[in-house]
């Protein structure tokens, strides 16, 4: 059957049962995309066109193709009314971001209606926006209407005066268990609300779902008109200049009491951190039995600033070139940064970018803040982040998705020891460094290789085809 003049202008419209074996719908203008790459200038050093390169893609493209039953389940569930889920997203914009990628596939699995997803106001995160205000939500319920029905409010024939919360959910959940656990008390009350879903769902889903976790990821959830202008703005007052590194330093308080680490900034400091380690032990995450060295070189601590700087130059990256910073204020203010900005003066934040005002209706807004951070670090000619994480994660798959753009992933495991070596020379010490991350500056990595891995920090296979 030939395809409609009309359907091929509008990728986005609603799917007829007559046209549901035939049509695969073209996502290629809802991608949120980063400016275009620079050329290479003239009067560079090999060195430094190595350094900036982008890598090859290998031929790997997006390609969203779902199944034919997939297709089929879709057009039922894209039409429901009398089953509802509220999901409930918690922490910072990233983690959030992960929660209502999770909410549209369990909506699926449920064949169920999404409510808008709430945003919970977070004690560390301090941010009370609501999806509205972070996510461009028409564009949201628009993007996905041929896969699942998204409404704004549960209807007034599903609202009670106390409604159950599920809160303990089991992590790796798979869409047997779901429907196992969910789907008849959903069908007898009509809706179910679920809290504390960060990270609970299974990474190794169908490949339909997958793929539509890969449409919510990178097509679906389009930041607010707002936050779009700004971070454009001054992602072009980066970019302007010429090449730029993005840098997610994580390097705030919160991080380094969490990892029981030490901030690289002295006694002072480190005394301050472990005295809040102690009063507050619950903030320590996992390997409780480890010590700062063993916990160092296992690789589960923030790079700090002088680390971030040795590796850069080790990598090749020039002394003059410009450097992004993103992430919360770093513990220790300014002093952080001094071994960063030594080596590369160039250093800006966005408070830095930003015009007088400009940044003012978004002061003590984290979760805002962190999704201009997103679009700069987007746009960037290569990004790295100083820690494992979501927005790492989140960045590293966004940016092969829209044409393997140059990532870098800290070995810390492999390179630390290295770190701490006196007798080797500058110039060897950049050859080890160079030669243990010749795998991962960004070109596809197959997920399948290891099962565990989430498809939003390596869509290939699953959304991305090289034929």
């Amino acid at each position: 059957m030939a395809r409609s003049k009309n359907m091929m202008k509008n990728p986005l419209i609603t799917i007829t049962p007559s046209h549901l074996l035939h049509y695969v719908p073209r996502l290629s203008n809802s991608v949120m995309s980063p400016l275009p790459a620079h050329g290479m200038a003239k009067n560079m050093t090999e060195e430094e066109k190595d350094f900036w390169k982008q890598p090859d893609g290998s031929g790997y493209k997006p390609c969203l193709e779902f199944g034919i039953k997939y297709r089929r389940e879709s057009v039922k569930i894209s039409k429901e009314k009398r089953r509802f889920l509220v999901v409930v997203a918690s922490g910072g914009l990233n983690q959030q971001r992960n929660q209502i990628i999770d909410a549209v596939v369990m909506a699926i699995i449920l064949e169920a209606a999404l409510v808008i997803p709430v945003l919970q106001v977070n004690l560390i995160w301090g941010d009370e926006s609501e999806f509205s205000e972070i996510f461009d939500a028409e564009h949201f319920k628009r993007t996905l209407q041929a896969d699942v029905r998204i409404v704004s409010s549960l209807p007034s024939t599903h609202l009670v005066p106390k409604q159950s919360v599920e809160r303990k959910i089991p992590h790796d959940i798979s869409p047997g268990w779901i429907r196992a656990r969910f789907f008849k008390q959903l069908n007898e009350e009509g809706v179910l609300i679920l809290k504390g879903l960060d990270s609970k769902l299974s990474k190794n889903l169908p490949s339909d779902l997958q793929k539509l976790r890969c449409k919510v990821a990178f097509h679906a959830l389009r930041f607010a008109a707002p936050i779009r202008e700004i971070g454009n703005k001054l992602a072009r007052r980066m970019w302007i200049e010429g090449p730029y590194i993005a840098l997610h330093l994580r390097l705030e308080k919160d991080v380094w009491v969490r990892t029981g680490c030490r901030t690289g900034l002295g006694p002072k400091f480190d005394r301050i951190i472990a005295e809040e380690q102690k009063s507050s032990p619950e903030y320590l995450t996992g390997r409780l039995n480890m010590t700062y060295d063993q916990r160092r070189l296992a690789g589960l601590c923030p790079l700090n600033a002088l680390e971030v700087a040795r590796l850069l130059k080790a990598l090749g990256a020039p002394s003059s070139a410009r450097l992004y910073v993103a992430g919360g204020d770093p513990f220790g203010g300014t002093q952080a940064l001094l071994p960063l900005k030594k080596e590369f003066p160039d250093l800006v934040t966005k408070e830095m970018l930003a015009k007088e005002g400009e940044l003012t209706p978004y002061i003590n807004r984290s979760s805002v803040l962190a999704a201009i951070d997103y679009i700069i670090s987007l746009s960037s000619t290569v990004f790295m982040p100083s820690h494992g994480g979501n927005m790492g994660r989140a960045m590293q798959g966004h940016r092969a998705y829209v044409g393997h753009k140059k990532y870098i992933n800290p070995n810390k495991r492999a390179m630390l020891p290295f770190f701490g070596n006196a007798s080797l020379s500058s110039t060897e010490f950049n050859r080890i460094m160079k030669h243990l991350h010749k795998y991962s500056l960004g070109r596809p990595q197959l997920r399948d290789n290891k099962r565990g891995r989430d498809v939003i920090a390596y869509p290939v296979p699953e959304c991305m085809c090289n034929s």
